[in-house]
């Protein structure tokens, strides 16, 4: 299945969420990596079944199998890390800013394809997850890498729209039984 299966999956009244999912592949100015690399993690982030199904094997089509290994290794280690950097940062004392995290990260260092896709999937997985901390750190190294603001803004814009997706498809499918009996 695909991008066009969940835009077909899509009901009317989210018609702004179809339009736009089908415009973020179509439209890209990410590297083919970049793009669907970020489809990928980002449909991961969303833990809707039906979402991560049909935009995996979508992707598989546009990825490496290091490349799609690496996604999901952006997805996995930021939903360690976002929890993790957004409790300390929200229980407000900085005192745990200086504290070392002791969680293994080592896939940052070493993510098995260019840093800064991964670091770009894991800014756009972090917007999903909604890490502030996690957002500016790797938001400032894809700067630091060269990347535009408008290629992260795009990498916003998948997160965005991939997690409308799966939420408008996981209700619909949690409604699915109350409105049969309506």
């Amino acid at each position: 299945m695909s991008v066009d299966a969940l835009k077909g999956a899509l009901p009317g009244y989210a018609k702004d969420t179809k339009l736009n999912l089908g415009s973020l592949t179509s439209t890209s100015q990410l590297t083919e990596q970049q793009l669907w690399g970020t489809v990928l993690a980002c449909a991961l982030a969303t833990r809707s079944a039906v979402v991560i199904r049909e935009l995996a094997e979508e992707a598989g089509d546009y990825l490496s199998a290091e490349a799609f290994e690496a996604a999901k290794g952006a997805a996995s280690i930021m939903a360690m890390n976002n929890v993790y950097y957004r409790a300390t940062h929200l229980i407000g004392d900085e005192t745990y800013a200086t504290l070392p995290a002791k969680l293994r990260m080592s896939i940052i260092g070493k993510p098995g394809v260019d840093k800064v896709d991964f670091e770009l999937w894991c800014l756009a997985v972090s917007a999903i997850n909604g890490c502030g901390r996690c957002l500016e750190s790797h938001e400032k190294v894809v700067r630091e890498a060269g990347l535009s603001r408008e290629l992260v803004q795009e990498a916003l814009r998948i997160a965005a729209v991939v997690n409308a997706a799966a939420a408008t498809l996981d209700a619909e499918a949690a409604l699915a039984p109350a409105t049969a009996a309506v």
